[in-house]
């Protein structure tokens, strides 16, 4: 069915900090909203109000037709033990909950429960408007599509690869049936076909739909408009025209903010500086008056009389035209993460070879893989999920030896490296001890490492939590933060931009421009692969690596 989302008036606020208020959003059918801030400014959290998970401080959401379904589908995965793909599937398309209810409106129907006629109509409306009739059949084709294995539906959700997670909660999206979405980084984790697979969903929805993701190029392609959450400046913005309008638009409005406001101070410091020349000459004939107080001439007296009148008019007209001032506030700068890549000295001409290079696990083959990583290639590494690109980082850098062949680090080689899974920032252990465990950085004082984490947005709200408490996107900025505090001279980042707001994405973009180091980069982020200038790209497929132009 068709339906509208109204939101008016919202506020929220995370402790004592408030994220936004006065917060205005109509979601029409065929609306594709891009939902766009900083990391902190609230974007999760108003898709949960939205979708009525959570409560506002202030405000009220309504949507029309009362009986439409809302469908969040959050960053975060949630694998529930034992739970199979099929049963994953079910209880993100919303047909495992709608069967179960009406499961119960049957029973009461079968056992003469007073309105249960009512509620058993209700019921299997939303079961079959959620797709719940044909769900098994859509199931298989959408696994088909999407390259899926048909055995793998039956299999835990816990057992999957991250490749086959992201591919299953591709295919949660691509068999909803929901009135109204709300897709909370739906991007991450895909790769280049899943992309293009997830864009055509998107743009052939003709429900309403709201969306955070980091994947510039994907908002370009799908969203209609854009909602701005300004943490900075307490404001909400809402540009018409889609994201590379928003860009352009955005970059105006504050271009215009501050010459408002530095036309405001100009004025407003001309008009203060013009009665304080005012007030000095009063005070001036003051005094000169005291000195001649006794000047016999009345004539002179009553000059002088006129002339102090005069200056506390011209004063008071200059206070009042203060005053009439329309005051412009100051645009506040928002922070902004600014990172470099501390360089090591450099290491030997040959980074890393492999020679007939072959790694078996199960099914899968990587090789044999024959290459050569000399100082200062930057090389961008690209292939479906389960291609075998992190398989092939892990073999370059010696942390997975080959069942044959031959791979070998090179002399100096040192390593700085952001996995796809964050792996040193995993456990119970706070953020802060992590970091003064670490070489190069365990000699530090505790002042310094709290610095360098607050340069990343990592405050001291954060440094006592542990790692595994910490957002997906606090976890990427203190693996950067890494990288900014230890020397290296070969840079791997496996996915670096997954969870990264846009200003961040901007920031490791600058700062991979002057690394001069050697640069491995595994993403799917077409305009992060379009920014640093890469000079050879190795494509994966099914465990083949080649060099392509």
């Amino acid at each position: 069915m068709s339906a509208t989302l109204v939101a008016r008036d919202l506020a929220a606020a995370h402790g004592a900090r408030v994220l936004f208020s006065g917060l205005d959003l109509v979601v029409a059918p065929g609306d594709v909203i891009g939902l766009v801030g900083v990391n902190g400014a609230g974007k999760s959290t108003l898709l949960r109000l939205l979708a009525g998970l959570a409560a506002p401080d202030q405000g009220s959401i309504a949507v029309t037709p009362p009986t439409a379904t809302i469908g969040h589908l959050p960053q975060e995965t949630a694998r529930v033990p034992g739970e199979t793909v099929r049963g994953f599937l079910g209880r993100r398309t919303g047909v495992t909950a709608a069967a179960v209810a009406l499961e119960t409106a049957t029973t009461a129907l079968s056992d003469g429960v007073p309105g249960a006629d009512d509620a058993y109509a209700v019921a299997l409306e939303r079961w079959l408007d959620l797709g719940g009739a044909d769900l098994e059949e859509r199931t298989g084709e959408v696994a088909a599509d999407l390259g899926f294995p048909a055995d793998l539906l039956d299999a835990e959700m816990a057992s999957l690869s991250g490749g086959q997670a992201a591919r299953a909660n591709l295919a949660s999206l691509l068999l909803a049936r929901f009135d109204v979405f709300l897709l909370d980084e739906p991007t991450n984790d895909l790769d280049l076909a899943g992309l293009e697979r997830l864009e055509r969903w998107v743009r052939e929805l003709r429900a309403g739909t709201v969306l955070v993701s980091h994947d510039r190029e994907f908002l370009a392609r799908t969203v209609t408009s854009v909602l701005e959450l300004d943490l900075a400046q307490q404001q909400i913005t809402q540009y018409g025209g889609g994201y590379e309008a928003y860009l352009t638009e955005r970059e105006t409005a504050r271009r215009h903010a501050r010459e408002a406001y530095e036309e405001y101070a100009d004025k407003r410091s001309e008009l203060t500086a013009r009665m304080q020349t005012q007030k000095q000459w009063v005070d001036k004939g003051v005094r000169n008056a005291r000195k001649k107080a006794t000047d016999p001439d009345k004539h002179v007296k009553h000059h002088r009389g006129q002339t102090s009148e005069k200056q506390a008019s011209k004063i008071a007209q200059t206070e009042r035209r203060i005053e009439r001032m329309e005051v412009v506030e100051e645009p506040r700068k928002e922070w902004e993460l600014r990172m470099s890549i501390a360089a090591a000295p450099r290491s030997g001409t040959v980074v890393a070879t492999l020679d007939g290079a072959v790694v078996t696990r199960g099914d899968f083959t990587l090789g044999p893989v024959t290459l050569r990583l000399d100082y200062a290639d930057r090389i961008a590494i690209t292939g479906a999920n389960g291609a075998g690109k992190s398989t092939l980082l892990a073999l370059l850098l010696g942390r997975l030896a080959p069942d044959a062949g031959r791979a070998s680090l090179g002399s100096g080689v040192v390593v700085g490296e952001v996995d796809q899974a964050r792996g040193l920032l995993t456990g119970a252990t706070p953020l802060i001890d992590v970091f003064s465990r670490m070489p190069e950085i365990d000699r530090w004082p505790t002042a310094e490492v709290r610095t360098l984490l607050a340069k990343f947005g990592l405050g001291a709200e954060h440094v006592h939590r542990g790692a595994d408490t910490l957002s997906p996107g606090e976890r990427t900025r203190a693996a950067l933060a890494l990288l900014q505090a230890r020397g290296v001279n070969l840079l791997v980042l496996d996915e670096p931009t997954n969870h990264l707001d846009l200003a961040a994405i901007e920031q490791l973009e600058s700062a991979l421009a002057s690394f001069a180091g050697t640069l491995l980069l595994v993403s799917h982020d077409r305009r992060l692969l379009a920014g640093v200038a890469t000079s050879r790209h190795w494509h994966v497929d099914a465990g083949r690596v080649t060099e392509e132009g």
